[in-house]
């Protein structure tokens, strides 16, 4: 029996040798390294998604029980004074020489709705710093924004006889102490006298008068 050859022996060995690399490169091809996943595995721990915005709205401004306000509209072409109290309001509208418009109504949440005679109206808002809304008298519309007020500023009234006949007077007096007013008498609307608000008298026709303070804060006058 003959032995196998050198030559033969060489050849076997190769054979053998790329039988064993086929092996291993389709064993490679089937799953991943070990560190290859532990890579992928870390990168995706560490992407992160962030938190959507979030945006609150600012709280808006309490709404008093009891509160006096007094101003110019809008413009300036008349002046407004309103005073809340408890679910009440009262409003004075006027342009100190014949518009003027008394009104009242009821308030919820800060809303006002108050009605007049003749065709008088009003709407608006009320908080803490201002008054705000819509007035109409006399054929007239104004918009207004008028500041928290106090005393002396404000709103007053007083029924006066002129002439030996009943009248009737208001008066408001700006956060600046400047005042506007009309008399209301048998023969028709004229400015009012001058008001002394630290006294809160007027005189009338030449008679002291005392005025009566309308004051949701100090809870003056018939609401």
């Amino acid at each position: 029996m003959k032995h196998p050859g050198p030559l033969c022996t060489l050849l076997a060995g190769a054979v053998l040798a790329v039988g064993i690399s086929i092996a291993d490169l389709a064993a490679g091809t089937g799953a991943p390294s070990v560190a290859g996943a532990a890579s992928a595995v870390g990168a995706a721990s560490t992407t992160t998604t962030a938190p959507p915005a979030t945006t609150s709205e600012p709280p808006k401004p309490a709404v008093p029980a009891r509160a006096d306000y007094a101003g110019k509209v809008t413009g300036g072409g008349a002046s407004i004074a309103v005073s809340a109290r408890d679910g009440h309001a009262i409003a004075y509208v006027c342009d100190g020489k014949k518009l003027e418009a008394w009104l009242q109504g009821v308030t919820a949440g800060g809303k006002l709705d108050l009605k007049g005679a003749p065709d008088a109206a009003l709407t608006g808002s009320f908080d803490v710093t201002s008054a705000t809304g819509t007035v109409t008298a006399a054929g007239k519309t104004y918009r207004f924004t008028v500041p928290a007020a106090k005393k002396p500023a404000g709103l007053y009234r007083a029924a006066p006889k002129v002439k030996g006949k009943a009248a009737k007077v208001g008066w408001i007096v700006q956060p600046d102490g400047s005042q506007v007013g009309i008399l209301e008498t048998e023969e028709g609307p004229a400015a009012a006298p001058p008001l002394d608000p630290a006294a809160a008298t007027a005189t009338v026709d030449g008679v002291p008068v005392t005025a009566e303070a309308i004051s949701g804060l100090a809870g003056n006058g018939d609401f």
